[in-house]
């Protein structure tokens, strides 16, 4: 009997044994293997993304590539999901209020992941506090929103040529603009024909020899001419070349500039023609009388005016003269007629 104690008592301490090897096993491999150490080395922070692309409870959560925790629990917030992160203390120095959570992924097309960007500078977060979420950078949402939206563009540019919209769309479907097409690409045709037969300046360039000569001797004369220039011959040459030129010009120049200085300041006569004001009144006063007396006169106006518009006084005048011109003429025929002179003695 006290064998059969004693071998029911070793088999209970095996399975005690076993049963706690069993259980560490399980609570390294559950603390260990998932990210993070031990429940006692994790620390808990929150975010929130308005779509978190398929993330799961358990996701992994990576500071600089590596693997620092994972997601323990996601809930809706509003019209956003709140996601609850649980982060091995030690990384605690490198997630600050500067640090940013973004959902990343494990391969290009493998599960959602949480990406946290670290930093030195700021705050340390501390246990459930919140950090702040961005658009995850070359994802698969990033990458196929353009590519959809690209898409999208080409069906409605080919659903606009269908339809005849557009230069292209017309040229597809409009029979008109088509032959008006087929017309222009017809006379190019010609144009290049008549060309290569010689025909017009073009042709002529491109088969007449003498014209060829002609051209390449312009061509000559304008590099010798351009030769010249640049050494310094001729006028334009000097001009372009000749420093004591330039300073004349440039001396010109500041001439001009301090002219219209003065004229702008307004000194000397022309600068307070420009510039007085009482000056330019009286030159207005005086254009404005001189405008009422053309006026005057026109109109026929004083003795000027009558002369220049009354027909007869005009004739009057020009006939007293013609006859004092002919009254004139008789004396000098014979003055001893006009001219008696009786001297008396008293």
């Amino acid at each position: 009997m006290a064998r059969t104690h004693s071998l029911a008592w070793s088999q209970l301490k095996i399975g005690i044994l076993g049963l706690t090897a069993l259980a560490l096993a399980t609570i390294l491999i559950l603390a260990v293997g998932g990210q993070g150490g031990f429940a006692w080395e994790r620390y808990a922070l929150k975010t929130k993304f308005p779509d978190i692309a398929g993330l799961k409870t358990g996701g992994v959560v990576r500071v600089a590539g590596v693997d620092v925790g994972k997601v323990t629990e996601i809930e809706f917030s509003g019209a956003e999901v709140e996601i609850t992160l649980e982060v091995n203390e030690a990384q605690q120095e490198r997630i600050t209020e500067n640090s940013r959570a973004s959902i990343g992924s494990l391969s290009l097309l493998g599960e959602p992941i949480i990406v946290i960007t670290p930093s030195s500078q700021g705050r340390r977060l501390a246990n459930g506090d919140y950090i702040q979420s961005q658009p995850a950078a070359g994802g698969i949402a990033s990458i196929a929103a353009p590519v959809q939206a690209g898409v999208e563009e080409a069906t409605r540019l080919i659903q606009d040529i269908r339809g005849g919209k557009g230069t292209v769309g017309k040229l597809m479907t409009d029979e008109a603009l088509y032959r008006e097409f087929m017309a222009l690409v017809g006379s190019a045709e010609g144009v290049i024909a008549g060309v290569n037969r010689g025909q017009g300046t073009l042709g002529k360039l491109a088969r007449d020899d003498a014209a060829y000569r002609q051209l390449s001797a312009a061509l000559g004369d304008l590099n010798e001419m351009t030769r010249r220039i640049r050494a310094g011959e001729g006028s334009l040459g000097k001009l372009l070349q000749d420093d004591a030129l330039a300073r004349s010009l440039s001396q010109t120049a500041n001439n001009f500039d301090q002219i219209s200085a003065k004229l702008n300041r307004g000194e000397g006569t022309a600068g307070k023609l420009l510039t007085d004001k009482a000056i330019y009144d009286r030159m207005h006063g005086i254009t404005e009388r001189l405008d009422k007396l053309v006026a005057a006169l026109e109109g026929g106006q004083g003795t000027a005016g009558q002369l220049l518009k009354d027909q007869k006084l005009y004739d009057n005048m020009n006939g007293a003269a013609n006859e004092l011109r002919s009254l004139i003429g008789e004396i000098r025929k014979d003055p001893k007629k006009y001219l008696n002179v009786r001297v008396s003695i008293f």
